[in-house]
């Protein structure tokens, strides 16, 4: 089962994919005309001429590119698509399997300190540092961003996640949430005391707006009181964030990563931080929190005395 957004981005890079064939391989050939036969007679060396072309391209009059992870996501699209043809026998060999993923090198975790998340909070709380046009908003929505971030920080959600959350999701008698996770699965997610009152400052003034239809019953409401967007949350975060971390470029995939950080210092735990953030594989957190070892590393080198004092 994948998410919506998953098969979306299914599509957008598939039609890359096509408009590099109508281009660059059938030249005399709209995206539409385009044939299971024609797939069958590409050659790794026109897939790889593929990912050699996603580094600088155009579409819809745009000049795009695309890193290392980028490129590997868009590699496995067509793999995945050439897979599900020749499993179905619609193609006689599976092309796209024998191109190698790019090497992805690592990235640095980029995270905020404990510093820095309380002075994030407390910037969504009373709107330090906004400029006067952004201040006319913060009133009306100082109490929605709070508890956006607060969530964030407080439980690890994704953005996906966030957004879809209803009203009725929450459970203040066992501060947790329903939510459903990539590939479906419905668990609950559990959130302090502090995130709780947080969130429940953001009801009461949710409660008290007679603007909102009381049919919608979306958690977090744009301006316009519809469920609010993913585009509206990156840039509130992006908003606060700026304030107090300029040189950062916090996003809420970031705020989920402080948080995975916070977890695995507190806990020690691979695999309870795995259970908690969603993933499905140990070594996909293993790859994002490895940079934490190292601050463990260097602690433990002061552990072990050589002379006895």
């Amino acid at each position: 089962t994948t998410t919506s957004m998953t098969r979306r981005n299914y599509a957008y890079d598939l039609r890359i994919f096509f408009d590099f064939l109508s281009k660059k391989v059938y030249k005399t050939k709209e995206i539409k005309d385009i044939t299971l036969n024609d797939l069958d007679t590409l050659s790794t060396t026109d897939l790889e001429r593929y990912l050699s072309y996603l580094n600088y391209y155009e579409l819809n009059g745009k000049t795009l590119s695309n890193n290392e992870r980028a490129k590997a996501r868009k590699l496995a699209t067509v793999r995945s698509m050439y897979k599900y043809f020749f499993n179905k026998n619609k193609l006689t060999a599976n092309t796209a399997a024998k191109i190698s993923t790019p090497k992805l090198h690592d990235k640095e975790i980029i995270r905020l300190e404990v510093n820095e998340v309380a002075d994030l909070i407390n910037v969504a709380e009373d709107g330090s540092g906004l400029t006067d046009r952004q201040r006319k908003f913060h009133d009306s929505t100082k109490e929605r961003d709070t508890a956006i971030i607060t969530l964030f920080l407080g439980t690890g959600i994704r953005i996906s996640e966030l957004i879809g959350l209803n009203v009725d999701d929450l459970d203040f008698s066992i501060n947790g949430f329903k939510v459903i996770r990539k590939g479906g699965n419905q668990t609950i997610l559990y959130f302090s005391d502090e995130v709780a009152q947080s969130l429940k400052e953001y009801l009461e003034i949710r409660k008290s707006d007679d603007k909102i239809l009381p049919e919608e019953n979306a958690l977090f409401l744009s301006l316009q009181k519809k469920r609010i967007s993913v585009r509206a949350v990156q840039d509130l975060i992006k908003k606060y964030s700026r304030i107090i971390t300029p040189l950062k470029n916090i996003t809420p995939h970031k705020l989920r990563s402080t948080y995975g950080t916070n977890l695995y210092n507190e806990t020690k735990d691979i695999y309870v931080v795995a259970d908690v953030l969603g993933h499905k594989d140990v070594n996909t957190t293993k790859k994002h929190y490895a940079a934490i070892s190292d601050d463990i590393r260097r602690k433990a080198a002061d552990k072990v005395k050589l002379k006895k004092d």
